[in-house]
């Protein structure tokens, strides 16, 4: 299948696991703990649910490695498989509070590279979606427009970091490169602040796993920009545990 027109099918799933999501935001959704700490709610799964319905249906043959189905993170990653986070950002979810920085996240690796990937930000009705070598755009209340990245202001960039997860390495790293100008925001959203021009760098230091960087790191691709670990070395998926270690997302090309 052609990746554009994956892509566009990938929106319309995305808008559907996000629909889910919504149904419990607010409602105070039992909360469970998962083998690692971290927390996961029925609306995780509602919106899991959905997403691997909709690739069995349109891309059985392609692997799906998902945030929610454990017994997939032992898969050995094949060259071509989907990375899917349903809720990124359950933190933010359950705060329920006016920022809704949590998003759905579906993205297509190949040879360890995101090649498309789509972002939904079900509480900001923001839709991101990039299709490397077709460019990335924004949909949002109805109007969809192309995005791309920006070159950094003459006053200096400015820097996304998480709201939950920022550390004393992030702080550091902003310091060392005279960086004072941070937003901070959850999810994935941190990607497309930097795809849409309304961000220059985003550092991470602290663990995340492949599932919660793969789909954003798609949009910023397509949009014109890079991640690299902080040495300069290529960022990539498939690896062991799906776990990654830390890097540095800019515009500009790389």
């Amino acid at each position: 299948m052609n990746h554009q027109v994956l892509t566009d099918e990938l929106e319309a799933v995305a808008r559907s696991a996000g629909a889910a999501i919504m149904d419990f935001y607010g409602a105070c959704p039992r909360v469970k703990l998962k083998t690692d700490g971290s927390p996961v709610t029925a609306a995780d799964n509602a919106a899991e649910a959905i997403i691997l319905a909709a690739l069995a249906k349109q891309a059985s043959h392609i692997a799906v490695i998902s945030e929610e189905n454990e017994r997939s993170h032992e898969l050995q990653a094949p060259q071509r498989f989907f990375l899917v986070d349903p809720l990124d950002g359950t933190k933010e979810f359950l705060k329920n509070d006016e920022a809704g920085a949590f998003t759905v996240n579906i993205a297509l690796i190949e040879h360890g590279q995101p090649v498309l990937g789509v972002v939904y930000a079900p509480a900001l009705d923001r839709l991101f979606a990039g299709t490397v070598g077709s460019g990335a755009t924004e949909t949002c209340k109805g109007k969809r427009r192309s995005i791309a990245v920006r070159s950094p202001p003459a006053e200096g960039p400015v820097a996304v970091a998480s709201c939950s997860h920022r550390d004393d390495a992030t702080e550091r790293w902003l310091a060392e490169n005279d960086i004072s100008d941070t937003i901070s925001i959850g999810s994935s959203l941190k990607f497309c602040l930097l795809a849409c021009g309304e961000a220059d760098i985003y550092p991470r230091f602290g663990t995340t796993m492949e599932w919660d960087t793969a789909a954003g790191h798609a949009v910023l691709r397509a949009a014109g920009g890079h991640v690299t670990t902080p040495d300069n070395k290529p960022f990539t998926y498939g690896k062991p545990d799906f776990r990654n270690g830390p890097f540095i997302a800019a515009s500009g090309a790389g």
